[in-house]
């Protein structure tokens, strides 16, 4: 087997980042040097709680989770406790941490790991609103070209948005982060709604988590009944879209999807569409292309990737 890669989790846990992190726990193949917490799907109080639940839920107390930050970068914080619960991981009974919560801040850390390790070997894993990444690259250029890859669950084309017509939440949330970090010239791939809305989590599904009859397959099992209620009310399906361990997935098994590279662009400007993700999917533009923007899944793969790995634990 390859060297380990080493990531940083940036996240809002949310019942889905809960599954992609559990997943990266699971994996050897990962080396996470830290999860960075931001604001999104609930406040950063939440989020930093939230985070260091789902580490000791896997076993893993020594992981450090740090927080970031508070609010978007220039827009009022939107949060979405109607799809999450006021917790942001309703379903399970998960008691409160004990691990600590790192004394550095989240944006601070990102800067020191990646100026700190060699140039090329740190993957950066959002899986929420895009503020703390932004904020490291804002405040300190030099980390660019350092980045390895930036791999991120966020956007929608095709799809259109689930926040509003256009915009899938991460990208509404702070779209000015998500323009930072889709203009730094960092590789990026980029799972947006077109493929995360085929990953559904079917009965059948979420029963196999339960079947696993350990604490972690059967607390993941009662997240994602909780999780997937809204969706299925929404979108009249069986089961709802697993957005961010395809983010994960991806680190372990990128053959399970399938995408395009092309230019993407944010829109910052007019709140008819504020947050959209523009694709050239077809190449009709003269922009570089800046994002491999993947459109397809291996679903049963996927799912049987998740299971395997959560029942490590």
């Amino acid at each position: 087997m390859s060297a380990t890669r080493k990531i940083i989790i940036d996240t809002d846990p949310g019942q889905d980042d809960a599954v992609a992190i559990l997943l990266a726990l699971a994996s050897p193949e990962l080396d996470i040097l830290g999860i960075t917490a931001v604001a999104g799907n609930v406040p950063l109080k939440l989020t930093e709680k939230n985070a260091r639940k789902i580490c000791e839920l896997a076993g893993k107390p020594e992981t450090k989770v740090f927080a970031g930050a508070i609010r978007p970068l220039a827009r009022t914080l939107v949060t979405a406790e109607e799809v999450h619960g006021q917790s942001g991981l309703n379903g399970p009974e998960l008691p409160e941490p004990t691990m600590p919560l790192q004394a550095q801040y989240a944006v601070d850390f990102i800067v020191e790991t990646l100026m700190k390790e060699d140039s090329g070997t740190v993957t950066l894993c959002p899986l929420g609103p895009l503020t703390n990444i932004a904020l490291a690259l804002i405040r300190e250029p030099k980390i660019a070209p350092r980045i390895k890859e930036i791999v991120l669950m966020g956007g929608g084309f095709f799809e259109g948005g689930n926040v509003t017509p256009a915009a899938e939440f991460n990208i509404y949330v702070d779209p000015q982060a998500a323009d930072v970090v889709l203009r730094s010239g960092v590789p990026i791939v980029m799972m947006p709604l077109d493929v995360t809305h085929k990953a559904l989590t079917t009965g059948k599904r979420i029963a196999a988590f339960r079947d696993l009859g350990t604490k972690v397959g059967i607390a993941t099992a009662e997240m994602l009944e909780f999780f997937e209620r809204f969706d299925e009310e929404k979108y009249g399906t069986d089961g709802g879209p697993l957005h961010d361990p395809c983010v994960i997935a991806y680190l372990l098994k990128p053959e399970l999807f399938k995408g395009r590279h092309c230019n993407v662009s944010v829109e910052t400007a007019s709140e008819l569409t504020m947050g959209m993700t523009v694709v050239d999917w077809w190449g009709v533009t003269k922009r570089d292309k800046n994002a491999t923007v993947v459109r397809d899944i291996d679903h049963d793969g996927f799912f049987a990737l998740l299971v395997e790995r959560l029942g490590r634990l």
